[in-house]
């Protein structure tokens, strides 16, 4: 048993894991140590997205954090699957390898549609999508790919042969396996197209976010046509499957991370910005504010109180009153004429004040 162990490895290990220690097959060794990098920092994002929730000022940014979350859920879980492949295929590895597949990708994918329909609605100034519609969103849209697999894997395995999966040809195998993700290629395609369409909008601050999820999807989709090609039109023969795959994962684990996760978190607790909403949602707007609309009070006018004045008869206006005329006898307006004037008009500002002198003393 020693000496069929290859280098790196002990004697007893299982031949299945041997890939995870060959020195002579080194793609194994190091895309264990990129995945497990990632694995790492997958979750150390997770934990910085619980502690900086609290410190996040804008509410639209906020309704987004739960998908997000359920993003760094299904990377890490991509990061995780590269062991399946890298492990050797057998019974064990075979349904996990495609059912997670898939399904890992539909719940990334997923995500990144549902958070490209809100800005599609906040770049154009509309009302955004509510926290738990995003997040039943992803989960809905994923939730179309497990069903596949799932009725896949069981009709594949005939419910008990779980062996299926090795015992297949190596062509009739990446077959089936590509076919399986015509629906993750679908969501990609309606990701990338949605993705299109944020930078459509009149509030540009949202169009960066757009530019985070445009970035990734082109990437992935640069990856997931490289490894389909070589999946399947390669002549590089059924021992570069396994790597392939691995190498697929690990790249586009890290593209998710680099590419979205990592730049969303800078502007994570950006402060909320008045000019990315519409008028009505801005906090400040002073050169906007409404003119209330009315009848104008006239005895507040200079022009008018010095025109009554001029007119009044037998019939005194008090500008600062009620609105009531003052009848006065014209007797008695007359007696008191001689020892002061009953009108003293004083201009305020803008306003004048016209007050009744009352008689000092009786004639």
């Amino acid at each position: 048993m020693a000496t069929t162990s290859p280098s790196g490895c002990r004697s007893s290990l299982d031949a299945k894991y041997h890939r995870l220690c060959d020195t002579t097959q080194i793609w194994g060794i190091v895309l264990e140590a990129v995945a497990a990098v990632g694995a790492v920092t997958s979750v150390a994002f997770m934990l910085g997205l619980l502690i900086l929730i609290c410190k996040v000022q804008d509410s639209n940014r906020r309704k987004v954090l739960p998908t997000q979350f359920l993003f760094l859920l299904g990377v890490l879980g991509i990061f995780g699957l590269t062991f399946a492949f890298i492990i050797q295929l057998d019974g064990s590895t075979g349904p996990t390898r495609f059912f997670l597949f898939g399904v890992l990708f539909s719940l990334c994918f997923s995500c990144l549609l549902a958070h490209s329909f809100n800005l599609t609605k906040l770049v154009r100034g509309r009302k955004p999508l509510s926290l738990l519609v995003m997040l039943g969103l992803a989960v809905g849209f994923s939730l179309v790919q497990d069903i596949i697999a799932i009725e896949y894997i069981v009709l594949t395995m005939n419910r008990t042969n779980v062996a299926i999966f090795s015992e297949l040809s190596a062509s009739r195998r990446n077959e089936d396996f590509v076919l399986l993700l015509t629906y993750v290629l679908f969501l990609m395609a309606l990701t990338f197209l949605t993705s299109c369409s944020v930078f459509c909008g009149s509030f540009t601050g949202w169009k960066r976010h757009g530019v985070h999820v445009f970035l990734t999807m082109v990437l992935s989709i640069a990856i997931w046509v490289t490894w389909i090609t070589l999946l399947l039109i390669s002549a590089l023969g059924p021992e570069w499957d396994d790597t392939i795959l691995s190498s697929a994962l690990v790249a586009n684990g890290w593209v998710f991370l680099l590419a979205y996760v990592a730049p969303e978190f800078q502007l994570l607790t950006k402060q909320r910005d008045p000019m990315d909403y519409p008028v009505e949602d801005a906090f400040c707007k002073p050169q906007l504010m409404k003119q209330s609309y009315g009848v104008e009070n006239r005895a507040y006018s200079q022009e008018e109180i010095t025109q009554g004045l001029e007119e009044l008869g037998d019939t005194l206006y008090a500008p600062y009153a009620t609105h009531f005329q003052l009848q006065v006898n014209g007797f008695f307006l007359l007696l008191h004429q001689q020892r002061q004037p009953p009108w003293n008009v004083c201009p305020l500002g803008t306003r004048a004040v016209a007050t009744l002198m009352a008689p000092g003393r009786p004639p």
